[in-house]
């Protein structure tokens, strides 16, 4: 069985004011400001404040943990190989969009949300990178190991979260052109559906298949979210129903609520245990209009729901492209 993973995220912000925060948290390296920006502190060592308090690190640490998805993504984004990450529960262990000699080599330390306190232990880290939705309960064990910089929720607020990594690691400059590559990279995609308007009046949803769960319909506050938001592509109404922003969950006999223009549908787990099968193989899912016209398509659930950063965000942005402009 798979573990039914559901990220929370904050009060929903648009691309400006995202990117202006990151923007913000990266430039300030050495002001002693907050909010995951940094303060001199001497000898080698900075201070970030992260979702716990003021945590001291290494100006370049050198034997990094990380403990979740989104974590992994951020260091492989920035050009750090983590000497020890948690496994997802997929049979590579490793999410599969992620470049291969990028994270071989690196020590599973357990489950994401249940990692091995002896064996991240073992590999003497100078610093932990996670978040409280996966192991508040263990920051005080974490921090005995090594400072521990831990950001509050995962998935919507990711752009916050890597600014946060990427003062932790030190690595500012890099953040710096990963945004501004992501940014260039959304424009173009936006350009490539026909400009603002045209992108803006072409409404996609995403749908989840979850084993031992009900049918996902995508909202507005979570990672993907995000990512439609930023190229501008519209949302049909539905998706102001899901709860806290984050989804409209349906069974099988509601799915044709999830039309829209185009829809793009993931599995997590078995389809048949996650109701994807009778949901698609129904006369509701073929008369919807997105089925009628050919514009549903089928995504990886490791890239696009799970992966959650800019690494992850360049690939989809090239599948949206891709896809959403067939035919034309």
């Amino acid at each position: 069985m798979h573990r039914t993973l559901r990220p929370r995220g904050a009060a929903a912000v648009g691309l400006p004011a995202a990117l202006a925060a990151v923007a913000l948290t990266l430039s300030a390296c050495g002001s002693g400001s907050e909010n995951g920006k940094t303060s001199g502190s001497g000898a080698g060592t900075h201070t970030v404040q992260t979702a716990m308090g003021a945590v001291k690190v290494k100006d370049h640490p050198r034997r990094v943990v990380v403990l979740d998805t989104a974590e992994l993504d951020s260091a492989i984004t920035l050009g750090v190989r983590p000497v020890g990450a948690t496994h997802a529960d997929v049979a590579t262990g490793f999410l599969d969009y992620l470049p291969k000699d990028k994270v071989s080599g690196i020590k599973d330390v357990g489950a994401v949300a249940a990692p091995n306190l002896e064996a991240i232990a073992a590999l003497k880290p100078d610093l932990i990178l996670t978040n409280k939705d996966r192991d508040a309960s263990r920051y005080e064990e974490l921090s005995q190991i090594a400072p521990t910089v831990m950001t509050g929720a995962t998935g919507f607020p990711w752009k916050a979260n890597f600014g946060t990594h990427a003062t932790a690691l030190g690595k500012a400059a890099e953040a710096r052109k990963a945004v501004a590559d992501y940014t260039a990279h959304a424009k173009r995609v936006t350009a490539a559906l026909g400009g603002p308007e045209k992108a803006a009046a072409t409404e996609v949803n995403v749908v989840r298949f979850v084993e031992g769960a009900d049918i996902r319909i995508y909202g507005r506050q979570n990672y993907i979210g995000t990512l439609l938001a930023d190229v501008g592509l519209g949302r049909p109404p539905i998706v102001d129903k899901a709860r806290d922003g984050f989804s409209y969950d349906v069974s099988p006999e509601q799915i044709d609520e999830a039309d829209a223009d185009a829809v793009f549908t993931s599995t997590y787990g078995d389809p048949k245990k996650s109701k994807e099968s009778q949901a698609t193989g129904s006369a509701l899912w073929k008369n919807m209009k997105a089925a009628r016209n050919g514009r549903t398509f089928k995504v990886d659930d490791q890239l696009w729901l799970q992966g959650i950063g800019y690494t992850a965000a360049g690939k989809i942005l090239d599948e949206l492209r891709a896809d959403l402009t067939k035919g034309r």
